[in-house]
């Protein structure tokens, strides 16, 4: 059985930002090839159906086979498109000529027509010929001429997710002070002034994960709103983190040892924020130093 391919294929004039628009999808879990020869792409969607569910390929103008009427170009994507195991993208990248002359005087490239002894403005014009057919069945045509990089990849990611931004990964880390602060962290939050469970000798050796500790906390609701808090204030600003092309966010709780009121608030957040189809990792670093094993 095989599986849906989510194809994208980005083409465009050399220098137009097919590079670019490529990393924007390897940012999203794509797998990626940079100037496929075309005559490859039945094979890799062949691969494809069997070990990559998500793959996109950049074509320009020297991996296309050159002929008279594109036949086998438009073989190969009328089969892409009518196959039942594929969704299929066709993205097309370009900006206008003086755009591109500029662009290749600042970087002292050589067009790939000009080995062909032809001039610079000839090999762009050749170029534009060459690509016409895929520019003609293009989903999305996207205009580089006066767009930032930053502004190409969001045009690019608004395309295959419906939003200009990746989604962010944010990881939750409990960790004990008495071990040092977190240092990859982007915030910090202190439960040290929280009560501490520590102090009943029947529940000490339980963790912040395990029901002994969590009915303690029940008990005070001093905890649950320094979690509403937390929350609400993440929630706040989760958008405009994402909006910033930022791929991980990591908030880290501490309390004395890392082992009781650090790990049942990030472990809270973290359940809270995975219920709302948020991407979510958890790190509880004493417990993983330790090798606690947690009981029923």
């Amino acid at each position: 059985m095989t599986n849906k391919v989510e194809l994208v294929v980005i083409s465009g004039r050399s220098g137009s930002g097919k590079t670019v628009a490529l990393h924007a999808l390897e940012d999203l879990g794509f797998y990626c090839i940079d100037n496929l020869p075309f005559p490859f792409l039945n094979d890799l969607i062949e691969l494809a159906k069997k070990n990559y569910p998500k793959i996109a390929v950049s074509i320009d103008v020297r991996n296309i086979p050159i002929s008279d009427d594109y036949s086998e170009l438009s073989e190969i994507y009328n089969k892409a498109i009518h196959d039942p195991d594929i969704n299929s993208t066709v993205i097309f990248i370009d900006a206008d000529d003086q755009v591109l002359i500029k662009r290749y005087s600042e970087t002292r490239r050589l067009h790939p027509l000009s080995l062909h002894n032809l001039s610079l403005n000839e090999a762009i014009m050749k170029e534009s010929d060459i690509l016409k057919v895929i520019s003609s069945v293009a989903d999305l045509r996207i205009d580089s001429t006066n767009l930032s990089i930053h502004d190409l990849c969001k045009q690019v990611i608004t395309t295959i997710q419906g939003k200009p931004y990746k989604q962010i990964v944010i990881i939750f880390e409990s960790f004990g002070y008495k071990d040092g602060i977190t240092k990859d962290a982007d915030f910090i939050f202190d439960a040290r002034f929280l009560p501490n469970p520590y102090w009943d000798p029947n529940i000490r050796e339980y963790c912040g994960l395990e029901k002994p500790i969590k009915d303690f906390f029940a008990k005070y609701p001093e905890v649950d709103n320094y979690i509403d808090k937390i929350d609400d204030l993440l929630n706040g600003i989760l958008k405009p983190i994402e909006q910033s092309d930022r791929s991980y966010l990591t908030v880290a709780i501490g309390c004395t040892g890392g082992f009781h009121r650090s790990v049942y608030i990030a472990q809270s957040l973290a359940d809270r924020f995975k219920a709302r189809g948020i991407a979510v990792k958890v790190r509880h670093r004493t417990l993983i130093k330790k090798k606690i094993q947690i009981k029923d």
